[in-house]
């Protein structure tokens, strides 16, 4: 449990529903706030729903620097089953890191439905992995944050003006050890990424859609950056998340 009061607005969420499920995950740094509007969409649809807050996120940035990838996906996994335990069938969407672990999770469960990845980090960074071990052997924790990059005046994130180090790091890695999983990865995928993305390159879901053994339906948007959730296309994102889910659930 974390010693740091939840942030407003960083609150996880959950609906009860109809016999399907969806799960619904957050990104690197960031809060359920960046995919409320995808859950509430899909609440709206009818579908029992989690959209949970990661270890250390939603907080303080001090909280996530004891906490890493083996804690995110752990707290993933139980959600998950969960879920899965109270529902016929569960679709799974994630932004950004939300996206890895999406991957991860549908690797691990090939009864998943279905995934929708958004702006999913999903191809090995050898050049920053080797800037942010740089940073570690100089003795540095952080790095300034990669929140909040949006498109549309007025709307703002709800993430930390700083990154942990360590937690690129195990991004970094989890992403690496998924490779040579992408392909057994057969359940269908609706893979959504941003033109112009300043965190996590548009490759990365071209990266993903390649690789991906089973069915891959693409929806590539123009109008926002890499928190596209919250951006001009959201609503675009929610109609086709939730559209997706219908299908791959009926």
């Amino acid at each position: 449990m974390s010693d740091y009061p939840v942030l407003p607005g960083a609150e996880p969420w959950s609906a009860e529903g109809g016999p399907n499920g969806a799960l619904v995950l957050h990104g690197f740094t960031g809060c359920p706030q960046s995919m409320r509007g995808v859950a509430e969409a899909l609440a709206g649809a009818g579908f029992t729903v989690e959209l949970p807050r990661l270890p250390g996120h939603g907080t303080s940035i001090d909280d996530m620097l004891t906490t890493g990838w083996a804690d995110w996906s752990a707290h993933v996994e139980a959600i998950y089953q969960d879920l899965a335990s109270r529902c016929e069938k569960v679709v799974v969407t994630g932004l950004s890191m939300g996206g890895t672990l999406t991957l991860w999770l549908a690797a691990r469960h090939p009864e998943i439905a279905g995934i929708a990845p958004i702006n999913g980090a999903a191809e090995a960074m050898p050049e920053m992995a080797e800037l942010i071990g740089g940073m570690i052997e100089a003795g540095e924790t952080t790095m300034p944050g990669v929140g909040g990059d949006i498109a549309k005046e007025g709307v703002e994130e709800l993430a930390y003006d700083l990154a942990p180090l360590q937690g690129f790091v195990g991004l970094g890695q989890a992403v690496e050890e998924l490779q040579p999983k992408l392909g057994s990865i057969t359940m269908p995928a609706l893979v959504i990424n941003s033109v112009d993305d300043h965190v996590v390159a548009p490759s990365s879901s071209d990266h993903m859609a390649a690789s991906l053994g089973g069915p891959v339906e693409r929806l590539v948007v123009e109008n926002s950056y890499h928190v596209a959730t919250l951006d001009h296309d959201a609503e675009a994102i929610n109609q086709a998340v939730v559209a997706f889910a219908r299908r791959v659930c009926a």
